[in-house]
């Protein structure tokens, strides 16, 4: 319940930054993390944890020789996810920023990208400069997966960006939707 409030609070704040007012449910979080290949990535990035529902799976997930950190813009929400995961390292920052935080995690590529960002509220301009940031870190035959919620998928940002994904990946599928989720969603499952 704690969690459900700090998202709320940090939606009503912060709109366009979190895009949801509750936490993912655990059929979302299942969805969207049991996709990945889990045996051979190495080098895992979490964008917009949240409260860290998504990141408490990856953490049962990861290969014991992974690297593994979250990237979070929100200091509440960065603290929510610290206290549901404390051996997580959670950065402060903008996911723009990805290339420098590669390099203090002595990441030259990423394998995985795990994203709960509320990309049908970002403008064009955002939307583009985080994908080729992130394109430009993200190893060849690396993995995405970001959801979405159906409603948004008829808004004119998230036309876009289903668009930029089969722009940007040799593959991309949706997943079955997460009905039981506030809203309903499914997750894009993209291959570089």
């Amino acid at each position: 319940m704690n969690d459900t409030i700090t998202f709320l609070k940090t939606f009503l704040r912060h709109p366009t930054q979190v895009g949801a007012i509750a936490p993912s449910s655990p059929a979302l979080v299942r969805i969207m993390v049991d996709w990945f290949d889990w045996q051979n990535v190495r080098n895992v990035v979490e964008f917009g944890p949240g409260t860290g529902v998504f990141t408490q799976a990856i953490q049962t997930k990861l290969h014991s020789d992974a690297k593994f950190f979250a990237v979070e813009r929100s200091s509440e929400l960065a603290a929510a996810t610290r206290a549901l995961c404390p051996g997580v390292k959670v950065c402060e920052d903008s996911v723009t920023n990805i290339a420098s935080l590669c390099d203090q995690e002595s990441m030259d590529q990423i394998d995985a990208i795990i994203c709960g960002l509320p990309w049908a509220s970002f403008s064009d301009s955002l939307q583009s400069e985080i994908m080729e940031t992130m394109l430009a870190r993200l190893r060849p035959g690396a993995q995405f997966a970001t959801f979405a919620y159906w409603q948004g998928i008829i808004l004119p940002a998230g036309r876009r960006f289903s668009q930029r994904l089969h722009d940007s990946f040799t593959s991309v599928e949706k997943s079955e939707t997460a009905w039981r989720n506030l809203p309903p969603a499914f997750v894009y499952r993209c291959v570089k």
